[in-house]
Formats: structure tokens, sequence, C-alpha cells
């Protein structure tokens, strides 16, 4: 089974002006787990993907496929 989700996280995080690390820290992560999440070789928890979308007040759907 293929875990790779498709995400805009990048797109969306640098269209708002924010660094990895400035992401990380907003909602409580390593930068890491950002990098991760971004190029698509971690698949955030539904827990953390509400985070992220709610940083940028978006959906999750708006952010992942």
């Amino acid at each position: 089974m293929d875990s790779h989700v498709e995400n805009k996280l990048k797109e969306i995080r640098m269209r708002a002006g924010l660094t990895q690390e400035g992401l990380a820290d907003a909602i409580g992560v390593s930068r890491q787990t950002i990098i991760s999440i971004e190029k698509g070789k971690y698949v955030p928890s539904v827990a953390l993907a509400l985070k992220i979308a709610r940083r940028f007040n978006l959906t999750v759907e708006d952010i992942f496929r």
C-alpha cells in the first residue's frame, strides 16, 4: 500500500512567508517533521493535519490529497 500523500504545504507555507522552522514552532513539531511532510515522506496524523490547516485558516483538504 502506498502511503504517499500529495500536499501543497510548501507552496502554502512559502506564500504565507513562513520558514519551515517558523511553521514547526507554530504547531509544536520539529523542522524535520515539516521537511518530511513537504517531501511526501511522512503522512501527518489527523490531529497534526488539523493543526496545520488551522494555522493557515484552510481545510485539511485544501492542503492534503
